[in-house]
């Protein structure tokens, strides 16, 4: 690209400067000569003006001096010379300017200028003042060189800045090259970087978004297999050892009726992971609302039997909340499920599970005795974990599910017991908002 936009330059220059250099050097030309003959005609002038009429009679005949380079003499009518310098006889200038006009011309390498002698209205004379063509040829050159130089000049500096200029525009589309190639081999964190140009910098600005934007549709699908994965597990270990304990017994009906119940947790997982994933954490309202207290029943049911068998206590309340009062169940029985889940691994001694009113919204306190060191926001931060066991799932994706709620997971406190609250916008059937056409969403 560099060597084309120099080329297209150089082209360009060349173009006007022999556009103007070809006039300029005619017109150079044509003054030269012009003003020559111009020369020749004053001095042959002014040996006119001193010619004595009386030279006729014998008298001597006075010319003043010529320029150098020059050849002035006085012509009698036959005509012949009589004084001064110049072919003996006189040429074809000399006897047109007989007939009483000033004559010009260019012959045997010279260029002419006759002026007649006037006396009482009769042509006395002539005077002939001429200078060698080579004089002004030589003039003539010089001009030209001058002229070409000024050219190559022109030309030097027109190369210089068109390489500059093809330096600064190749320079940014290099850059983005470089980038695009980095990331065809995999590096998505490549930007272009802005440049001088507008129009490049608008091609960089788009492949920048467009690269932003693939990022963070490949981080969805991370995010989301990663979330499947841990959100799974247990779920699907729960229904492993459930359907093992009915093939143990002789009635297996309640043990499938376990399994069914894990089925439809396992659903209600998939389908909110699948949800996150499409709304990419932004607010979504209108999602599927339950009772409170059915939802704390559901949890407690699930984690209760999980907790007694490490030994452990899990106690809910919520005393103080209104029976009207309804959040999303599906979003909210996952994040619960990921504040016990990892209150059970990463916690110690009894975990008590707090809703308070707070009017327009609700929260969720999830206290156990443990302690957690360490910065509360960067414990929600993907790979990070509570623990040396933890993934750095569980925290990150619930509080992106909490965030899509329009609410907000943070770490209370972390000692001398461990407090994770979730507040949540609420919804009361009294308001009309969200009725109980929720309730079947569990």
């Amino acid at each position: 690209m560099r060597q084309r936009v120099v080329r297209v330059a150089l082209t360009a220059a060349l173009v006007a400067l022999v556009l103007l250099a070809v006039p300029l050097a005619l017109a150079i030309r044509s003054s030269l000569y012009a003003g020559q003959r111009d020369a020749l005609e004053r001095a042959a002038l002014a040996g006119a003006v001193r010619v004595n009429p009386d030279y006729t009679r014998g008298d001597p005949a006075e010319l003043p001096a010529a320029a150098p380079h020059q050849l002035l003499g006085l012509y009698d009518p036959q005509p012949g010379l009589r004084a001064g310098t110049g072919p003996r006889g006189g040429d074809d200038a000399v006897r047109r300017a007989l007939a009483g006009k000033v004559a010009r011309s260019s012959s045997g390498g010279e260029l002419v200028a006759a002026v007649p002698v006037s006396h009482a209205e009769q042509v006395i004379g002539v005077v002939r003042a001429s200078s060698p063509v080579a004089d002004v040829r030589g003039r003539v050159l010089v001009g030209w060189g001058a002229l070409g130089g000024v050219c190559g000049v022109a030309l030097t500096v027109a190369v210089l800045v068109a390489r500059r200029q093809a330096r600064a525009l190749a320079a940014p589309l290099e850059d983005l090259s470089r980038h695009c190639r980095a990331v065809a081999e995999g590096d998505l964190t490549a930007r272009a970087a802005p440049s001088t140009v507008a129009e490049i910098d608008q091609v960089a600005r788009t492949h920048n978004d467009m690269l932003h934007s693939l990022s963070e549709l490949l981080r969805h699908e991370r995010d989301f297999s990663a979330n499947a994965s841990h959100q799974l597990r247990t779920p699907l270990t729960g229904l492993q050892l459930t359907l093992e304990a009915g093939l143990a017994q002789d009635d297996a009906r309640s043990a499938l009726q376990e399994a069914l119940a894990a089925t439809r947790r396992l659903h209600e997982t998939v389908e909110e992971v699948l949800r996150l994933s499409h709304t990419a954490g932004l607010p979504r309202p209108g999602a599927p609302v339950r009772p409170v207290g059915q939802l704390l029943a559901q949890a407690e049911e699930r984690w209760h039997g999980l907790f007694a068998r490490d030994g452990r206590r899990l106690e809910f309340a919520a005393a103080d909340v209104p029976k009207d009062a309804r959040v999303p169940g599906g979003p909210v029985a996952e994040i619960l499920g990921v504040l016990l889940d990892n209150a059970r691994i990463h916690g110690r001694g009894t975990v008590r599970v707090t809703v308070r009113d707070l009017d327009d919204a609700l929260a969720f306190d999830i206290a156990d005795e443990g302690t957690v060191t360490g910065d509360g926001v960067r414990l929600f931060e993907r790979g990070h974990s509570v623990g040396e066991a933890g993934a750095g799932i569980g925290l990150a994706l619930a509080r992106d599910l909490a965030v899509s709620l329009g609410g907000r997971l943070t770490l209370a406190h972390g000692a001398p017991t461990t407090t994770f609250t979730l507040l949540l916008p609420v919804s009361r059937e009294r308001t009309g908002v969200q009725g109980d056409a929720g309730q079947s969403g569990a």
